[in-house]
């Protein structure tokens, strides 16, 4: 029998140990993914898939769960289809597992029993002619890392309003609130930003969560400023919020900024990344593995969790805040906005919506949303 060697074995154990780490490694990339790689479109994983159990005019049936009976008004997407969902219906008898709602419309193929799909904030498809019937041209922002894809909706006034997309949106999702802007007579900029279809790739493949793309946003300013605009507002939704503020404080142009809307802001992003992870089922050993891979792949500066950096955004504004959001937001916590209202009471409106998932704070309450909105504006016409 061999005498075992004391070299080899300890050779053996470090590469057993190198194999370990790089596989913890590899899982925590793996797990930042959840967030850093949020393809536009398409859920987020914090959005459970429900199954369609009958329709008939004007009613969907769906698996009962607390998203299917969220209050509001709602898309309904699933492969190939899109659909616009209402109110719960009380009436009628339905079994102890399912829930029904009012059809509003399909926009896009067809629902058909059995078929998986989720709720959405964007009520609309297509672009602002064909889902809106409003008159735009599609025009192209000239971007650090090329041409950015935009819908511009004209109108009579000086002010513009941008708007800017945040986790897995796309720019038909701020189609929600133009309607509402265009009767107001704001021209609007529907900014696509890199990443999404049809603008830049970003240069390593990842998603900033605003850090960088801040930046498209700066050169959508530029454009609105170039072609006419003496002020705009920012109006932009999760990272899209981030992008708001960011370009708040650092644009070259922030003084031709008159107000901001941020909805569902994520203001703190390790617990962001964090909520998406654990959505993905990834164990809770590998969350700060997770959080660490996420900040060495971007740049991001951890700590946030500690509340200063919504201190430091706090102290850095300088234009009118209208904040939306609510404790039913999952993805980005409600705490951090809280805070940057109590910050600063003097530019910060804070409008509470309940019941509501990230994003989709308009979708709640629509009426509620454009009356917060109405009066925000009202003095920046």
């Amino acid at each position: 029998m061999r005498t075992p060697n004391p070299t080899a074995a300890a050779v053996t154990a470090a590469i057993a140990g190198a194999a370990t780490v790089a596989a913890t490694v590899a899982a925590g990339r793996i797990a930042s993914d959840a967030a850093l790689k949020a393809p536009p479109g398409k859920p987020l994983p914090t959005e459970p898939s429900l199954t369609v159990h009958a329709t008939e005019p004007g009613r969907v049936t769906l698996t009962r769960a607390l998203a299917s009976r969220r209050p509001g008004v709602y898309g309904l997407s699933g492969d190939g289809s899109h659909a616009v969902v209402g109110r719960v219906v009380s009436a009628g008898e339905q079994s102890a597992d399912t829930v029904v709602r009012h059809l509003e419309r399909v926009t896009h193929g067809t629902l058909d029993p059995g078929d998986k799909v989720w709720l959405t904030p964007g009520l609309h498809i297509g672009d602002p002619g064909s889902a809106l019937g409003l008159d735009h041209a599609d025009v192209d922002v000239p971007g650090e890392l090329g041409a950015l894809p935009a819908w511009f909706v004209p109108a009579a006034r000086d002010t513009w309003v941008i708007t800017v997309h945040g986790l897995g949106g796309t720019r038909e999702h701020p189609m929600n609130v133009m309607e509402f802007l265009h009767r107001r007579q704001f021209p609007v900029l529907d900014l696509a930003y890199r990443g999404d279809l049809g603008a830049p790739r970003p240069p390593d493949g990842l998603s900033h969560l605003g850090e960088t793309e801040w930046r498209d946003l700066d050169a959508a300013i530029r454009y609105a400023v170039r072609y006419g605009a003496e002020r705009v507002v920012l109006h932009g939704w999760s990272t899209g919020a981030t992008m708001a503020l960011r370009a708040a404080e650092r644009s070259a142009l922030r003084d031709r900024i008159s107000g901001l809307v941020l909805d569902s802001p994520v203001l703190d992003w390790e617990t962001t990344l964090r909520a998406l992870a654990t959505a993905r089922r990834t164990p809770g050993v590998l969350l700060p593995l997770a959080v660490r891979a996420a900040q060495g792949r971007t740049g991001l500066v951890q700590g946030s969790g500690d509340g200063r950096a919504v201190d430091a955004d706090a102290d850095r504004l300088t234009v009118p805040v209208l904040l939306v959001h609510g404790p039913g937001d999952t993805v980005a916590p409600w705490g951090p906005s809280q805070r940057l209202a109590r910050r600063r009471p003097d530019l910060v409106t804070l409008h509470t919506v309940d019941d509501a998932p990230h994003g989709a704070m308009w979708n709640a309450d629509p009426a509620a949303y454009e009356e917060a909105l109405r009066r925000f504006l009202t003095p920046l016409m």
